[in-house]
């Protein structure tokens, strides 16, 4: 991308510059990113009332929640003249039933609707879509 710094994984992560994330809105931007955090074994690096960071210890991805006035929950699967959910987050996993059972324990919901067998669509706290698959291996 032009504008943007190469840099490789020789460079210490937090000397880098070319960090880039997925930032989801929620009505509570500290509990989405506790539940993240709990769920992927990831550290908050920066914790606010309106704005969280979360990712894991080496690379230059994160996960950034950010508070918003008038949150609508998106429904799954979409429905006219509802909220549509704007993207999902995919985690690959390789015990389907315990990292489903974890996910609910940490407060996420199984959506009504699976449209696979080795997929397992939840949803967060605040209403997100993400889902827990596995490779098929």
């Amino acid at each position: 991308m032009r504008g943007r710094n190469d840099s490789d994984d020789s460079v210490d992560r937090k000397s880098r510059s070319d960090w880039w994330g997925v930032v989801l809105e929620a009505p509570d931007a500290r509990v989405l990113a506790h539940f993240y955090a709990d769920l992927l074994g990831w550290k908050i690096s920066r914790e606010s009332d309106g704005w969280c960071a979360l990712g894991p210890s080496s690379g230059v991805a994160y996960l950034a929640t950010q508070q918003a006035a008038g949150y609508v929950r998106p429904v799954w699967p979409n429905a006219e003249g509802h909220q549509q959910m704007m993207l999902h987050l995919d985690f690959e996993v390789s015990d389907l039933p315990a990292a489903v059972a974890h996910a609910v324990e940490l407060g996420a919901a199984v959506a009504e609707f699976q449209p696979q067998d080795d997929v397992r669509v939840m949803l967060d706290p605040a209403g997100h879509p993400f889902c827990l698959y596995t490779s098929g291996d």
